[in-house]
């Protein structure tokens, strides 16, 4: 038998603490089009500033 099992006793207690709603933590829908859309904005802003700065350079 392994050592890492909790006796039934143990289990309780464990099952006990995780009611008891001290470490539960009320939270918004994750919201992935809202991420995307973040991600897009960020990439899109350093796409412009790249592509400014080459074109002030003389690369483009």
């Amino acid at each position: 038998m392994s050592s890492s099992r909790l006796t039934d006793e143990d289990q309780a207690k464990v099952d006990r603490y995780l009611e008891q709603g001290v470490n539960q933590t009320s939270r918004r829908p994750f919201r992935m089009w809202a991420l995307f859309g973040v991600i897009w904005l960020v990439l899109g802003g350093m796409m412009l500033v790249s592509y400014w700065i080459a074109l002030r350079h003389g690369v483009i």
